[in-house]
Formats: structure tokens, sequence, C-alpha cells
């Protein structure tokens, strides 16, 4: 498996390519988590989960269960990709 928004390091971001599993949360869909929009990685919590991202200007927190089934292509710092 590929990279996906749980392996993403503080302030990486990268372009949602696909869900690992077609069971996603529909608020998830409605708050922007969709294939082609960008993520990036805010914060972790203290005990490593949730996970607070951005995606399209929303900051979500996510369980890290679920950041797993969002699998990603990162952008490289500088590419402007």
């Amino acid at each position: 498996m590929g990279t996906t928004v749980a392996t993403l390091k503080r302030g990486q971001r990268g372009i949602i390519k696909e869900f690992t599993d077609d069971i996603l949360p529909i608020k998830l869909l409605e708050l922007g988590c969709l294939p082609g929009n960008e993520v990036e990685l805010v914060q972790i919590a203290p005990l490593k989960d949730p996970i607070y991202i951005n995606v399209n200007g929303s900051h979500i927190a996510i369980r890290r269960s679920m950041a797993k089934l969002i699998e990603l292509e990162l952008i490289e710092e500088g590419t402007g990709i």
C-alpha cells in the first residue's frame, strides 16, 4: 500500500488518490475528503489519535484508523505540484 493520511508527518501535504475501503463516513466526504483534493497534516494529538488535517480550508479531526483508509500522492516541498 502507498502513502496514507495516517503516515504523513506534521506539515506534509498530499493529494487524495483513492480510498482503500468503500466505507468512508459521509461527513468526511461532505467536508471535502474527495479524490483530487489536497490534505495537510496540521497536528497529532498527544496519544497519536486523533490527527488533525486541513482539507480545503476545513480543519478536521479524524481517527488514525480512518486516516489509514485515505491514500495520497505526496506533494514534494518546492515542486509546486
